[in-house]
């Protein structure tokens, strides 16, 4: 609904692209203001400036606490308070195909910024909204990576694992305050982050994502690539009002993927016999 947002105040980090950016446009859109934290300059500025006085731009390493800090202080220093925080940023580890290759070169960062960046959001957001004495929204943003078990990329799906049990903790802890804590987890949806596409000659790229959209799509009952604007929609739903008596929940946005296997074995099985044994 138009509105949704109308006279709050959130922060939406990684808001400089993907679901972040299509996070900060909706929330506009409906009312909010908006600070954007990201670490690229150059796009976050340039967000803030399409957005016009409903946004600010503040460059923030999440898994920095001090900078987080200031980003929180900078929402109540501009826009006098702080209603919404969606603690969406986020970064992939190393692929290696199995875990047996895998160095962990790269997990005291993918864990700081995918686990401790939104611990350390959370905290800072909720005194403020605690001092405010009117409640308040926490989103965190996880992965469909975190609910379901998987081959490769082991250190991803721990930090998102651990976020889904920290969310629903934090929302135990923080609804004497009015404060709900909820969590997305979203699916394979087309971002920068999820794109093997990079560094492939201009020739190949639709091939080549013609062909990754088959495997991602196998084991999804929609078949439909997700895209930033519907995670957004789902975050924008969660941080409004409508949403005041949902806690505590992990919402997946990925096609049905969590819902169970959409492939029919059966049928499969016995087309298998037929190709085999005759009819």
């Amino acid at each position: 609904m138009p509105g949704d947002l109308e006279g709050k105040v959130a922060i939406v980090t990684g808001g400089a692209g993907g679901i972040g950016r299509a996070s900060v446009e909706l929330f506009v859109a409906h009312g909010a203001k908006v600070v954007i934290a990201d670490l690229n300059d150059d796009a976050g500025q340039a967000l803030a400036k399409a957005c016009g006085a409903a946004a600010i731009y503040q460059r923030t390493d999440v898994a920095q606490r001090e900078q987080v800090q200031a980003l929180v202080d900078r929402a109540v220093r501009d826009f006098g308070r702080l209603d919404v925080m969606f603690n969406n940023a986020g970064i992939s580890c190393a692929a290696f195909p199995s875990f047996l290759d895998d160095t962990l070169e790269d997990f005291e960062r993918v864990t700081r910024v995918n686990l401790l960046g939104p611990m350390i959001g959370t905290q800072a957001a909720a005194r403020v909204m605690r001092a405010q004495g009117e409640g308040g929204v926490i989103l965190n943003n996880a992965s469909i990576a975190g609910l379901l078990a998987g081959q490769a990329m082991m250190t991803y799906r721990a930090t998102k694992a651990g976020l889904i049990q920290f969310s629903k903790s934090a929302a135990i802890d923080l609804a004497q305050y009015g404060i709900r804590v909820n969590c997305l987890a979203p699916g394979h949806i087309r971002t920068p982050m999820s794109s093997f596409e990079q560094g492939v000659d201009r020739d190949n790229v639709s091939t080549l994502a013609t062909e990754i959209d088959a495997i991602y799509l196998y084991n999804q009952p929609l078949k439909r690539r997700g895209q930033p604007q519907d995670v957004a929609e789902a975050a924008l739903f969660l941080a409004s009002d409508r949403a005041s008596q949902i806690t505590g929940v992990t919402l997946p946005v990925e096609g049905g993927v969590t819902a169970g296997d959409p492939v029919n074995h059966l049928a499969e099985i016995l087309a298998a016999r037929t190709r085999i044994l005759g009819a």
